[in-house]
């Protein structure tokens, strides 16, 4: 891997966990959710300070250029994340919904209670 290749993506990722800290302290985003974050940085890290950690896997893929394998190591686990982000989303939204429809429930009771208190 080329040096200054090598020096950017040291930087880039410290720089990295300094934005994951910062917004985890900060309480932007919960433990939970960062650390899937921070384990994609960590891997990131050390194929960062140790490139032959790639070579063989990238061989065995037909990968040729280092940049193009880092690359493709990138989207894979940008994909894995907006998947589990994903995941969830929906749950979230499932339970919204849910709570929608109780609190309506119970907007609903309450009515017609009141409507009983007046009739009596």
């Amino acid at each position: 891997m080329n040096r200054l290749l090598q020096v950017s993506m040291i930087l880039a990722i410290i720089f990295y966990f300094i934005c994951l800290f910062s917004l985890l302290r900060k309480n932007k985003v919960t433990l939970k959710y960062i650390l899937l974050w921070l384990f994609t940085g960590l891997v990131m890290f050390l194929i960062a300070v140790f490139p032959a950690i790639l070579e063989v896997p990238l061989h065995l893929l037909g990968i040729v250029e280092f940049t193009n394998g880092v690359f493709a190591l990138i989207l894979f686990f940008l994909i894995l994340i907006i998947m589990f982000l994903t995941i969830v989303v929906s749950d979230l939204g499932e339970k919204q919904r849910i709570l929608v429809q109780k609190m309506a429930i119970y907007e609903k009771r309450i009515r017609e209670l009141e409507e009983r208190e007046k009739i009596s």
